[in-house]
Formats: structure tokens, sequence, C-alpha cells
């Protein structure tokens, strides 16, 4: 069993800046890929960025590129989302997932707020 725990979401103004952590428990861990999504209300949930754990290539959706950046920390199985020039459009909750062995973990969620 894996779980993954988010911190660091909270209330910005536009043009802010957070960091999202996202630490892994449970087992011995090497997954595939990590990564963050979000949900706005009223919408689906979308893929915001990745990392591949071996390499640690990554991946960002068009609407981020250039403002977040994601990364790991093997020895501490943690990624991380640098938020920059944050948006109103960014606001929503953010999960951190895992995929390993071909199962998706996913965190509680941590909400992110940037106001206008």
């Amino acid at each position: 069993q894996v779980q993954l725990v988010e911190s660091g979401g909270g209330l910005v103004q536009t043009g802010g800046s957070l960091r999202l952590s996202c630490a892994a428990s449970g087992r011995t861990f090497s997954p595939y890929a990590m990564g963050w999504f979000r949900q706005a209300p009223g919408k689906e949930r979308e893929s915001v960025a990745r990392i591949y754990w071996i390499g640690g290539s990554t991946y960002y959706a068009d609407s981020v590129k250039g403002r977040f950046t994601i990364s790991r920390d093997n020895a501490k199985n943690t990624v991380y989302l640098q938020m920059l020039s944050l948006k109103p459009e960014d606001t929503a909750v953010y999960y951190c997932n895992a995929r390993l062995l071909g199962s998706d973990y996913w965190g509680q969620g941590t909400q992110v707020t940037v106001s206008s």
C-alpha cells in the first residue's frame, strides 16, 4: 500500500507563487512516474505535470508550461510542484498521483486558490 500526503496549498494573489509537496510512504517506493493533477469546480480532473522516476523526464500541460516546475527527491520519496505567476484559472484542488506497478495512487488533495 502507498500513502501520498500533500502539503503546501493555500490562498495567494494573482502573480504569486506556491510550492506543493507530496511525500510517499508505505512500501519500497520506486514508481514509474509521479505527477500532479487538478480539479476545479464543475470541471474534470486534468493532468498538470508529471515526472518519470527513472531518468527524470518531465511533462507539463500547455496551460502551465513556463510557470510550473515539477521535481523530485528520490531519497525522500517526495515530489514537488513549484508554481509561479499564478493565475485565477489555476484555482483548483491539486492531487498528487503515483503510478506504481500498473496502479494509480492518489493523495487527499490540497486546495490552491488564486485571487484576482
